[in-house]
Parts: C-alpha cells; sequence; structure tokens
C-alpha cells in the first residue's frame, strides 16, 4: 500500500493509495487544488469545507457532462456517425458558461 502527501488548498494531507498509483493520486490532487485555487480567486477564502464542497460540485458537473457527452459519441458511433468537430467546440462552451453559472450561484448562496 503506497503512502503520498498532497496538497490542497494550501494544506497537506497523507492519502494511501495502493502501490503504483501515487503519481495518478498526485495528478487528482493537484486538478482538485487548482479548482480550490480557482474558487479562491473568486469568492475568496471561504473556509475549507464550503469550498471542498463547492470544488466537488464543479467536478461532478464536469463528470457529468462527460458521461453525457461520452454516451452521445457512443449512440452517434453506433449509428455509423462520428462527433463533429463544431459540436465538440459549442458543448465546451456551454460547459463552460455552466460553470461559471454554477460558481455565481455558490457565491450567492
Amino acid at each position: 500500500m503506497g503512502q503520498i502527501s498532497i496538497q490542497v488548498n494550501g494544506r497537506n494531507y497523507d492519502i494511501a493509495c495502493d502501490d503504483g498509483e501515487e503519481e495518478h493520486v498526485q495528478r487528482l490532487g493537484r486538478y482538485v487544488d487548482e479548482k480550490l485555487a480557482e474558487l479562491v480567486t473568486r469568492m475568496g477564502q471561504v473556509g475549507d469545507s464550503r469550498l471542498l464542497v463547492m470544488a466537488a460540485l464543479l467536478i461532478a458537473d464536469e463528470l457529468s457532462d462527460t458521461y453525457g457527452k461520452l454516451e452521445k459519441i457512443r449512440g452517434g458511433a453506433e449509428n455509423g456517425a462520428s462527433a463533429d468537430d463544431g459540436e465538440a467546440a459549442k458543448s465546451i462552451t456551454l460547459l463552460a458558461e455552466r460553470i461559471d453559472n454554477i460558481a455565481a450561484g455558490l457565491e450567492r448562496a
């Protein structure tokens, strides 16, 4: 069992992971830290718990959208179609807008 330390919002956390997964968990930690840094820039330090919940919601929203897009691509591939670059760009723009809207709503909360 591996043991690593990640830094999130300026605090160190010791995390256990499977052997060989250390670098992957480090990347995930950096991603979460980047999300928190974005929120801190927008909202300031509003408390670790609140920031972590907001970051989790933003990441869950990204994951949900990605799953939806994957299903759409799989459905298109089954019908002999491929994903259109214009459609992908439009989806990315909509995703960015949704994230901004969620962050704005959380700022008002």
